[in-house]
């Protein structure tokens, strides 16, 4: 019963959660100019993410050992899944894809240097991209649901990390190589890009960095 609690509100948010995807997928295809047939490498995502586009795409989707590229489901969309580092995307050529896209991922890759490597990829694997990442200044953390989690002492989260580490140890190794990145470092690794905050209840959620293309390379063109 210790961790009752926890798995309730992940399956309490589940309907939440979803509906945000969705809207964040309309801003996406709006912002975006989205007219159907591009090119998308997706950096660290998943499938069932671009059930929510219903628009057809041309997607690729990079992701680490353990993910499984013969299980790409039905789909919409033409995919494409292969293993990889979304840090350093060896078999793709500069400019491989119209859009670059990752949602939620550049804060798990390791340290300043690594989120700098995948920022580096996402603008040379393509002329557009579209990153998303949670903001620290959401009052409930969006990974272990903590209210403001990141400015707690070290003594404090070593604390609550021991403790999750014995009942939920993959988890815990989630959180504890999270690193969300603020607005200002943010700009510098994405210098040529617009932002867009997605707000809850008046606070920042999270932050797309994007520049959009220059021309929509649909199949229609």
């Amino acid at each position: 019963m210790k961790y009752a609690i926890f798995h309730f509100l992940l399956r309490l948010k589940q309907p939440f959660s979803q509906a945000a995807r969705k809207r964040r997928m309309q801003v996406f295809l709006d912002r975006m100019e989205i007219r159907g047939g591009e090119r998308v490498i997706d950096l660290g995502g998943a499938p069932g993410f671009w059930d929510d586009c219903p628009l057809p795409l041309d997607v690729t989707i990079v992701n680490l050992p353990g993910f499984n590229p013969e299980e790409a489901p039905p789909s919409r969309h033409e995919l494409h899944l292969r293993i990889g580092d979304a840090c350093n995307v060896d078999f793709a050529e500069d400019g491989s894809y119209d859009i670059a896209f990752s949602n939620s991922v550049i804060e798990h890759v390791g340290d300043k240097d690594k989120q700098r490597e995948m920022a580096e990829e996402a603008r040379r694997l393509a002329p557009a991209y579209w990153v998303q990442t949670p903001s620290i200044w959401f009052p409930i953390e969006t990974h272990n649901h903590m209210p403001f989690w990141w400015f707690y002492p070290q003594s404090l989260k070593r604390y609550f990390i021991r403790r999750w580490k014995a009942k939920l140890p993959d988890w815990t190794e989630m959180i504890e190589t999270t690193t969300v990145l603020r607005i200002g470092h943010l700009r510098d690794l994405f210098p040529d890009a617009e932002v867009w905050t997605e707000r809850k209840f008046g606070f920042p959620k999270s932050y797309v960095l994007y520049r959009k293309p220059v021309q929509a390379k649909g199949r229609d063109t």
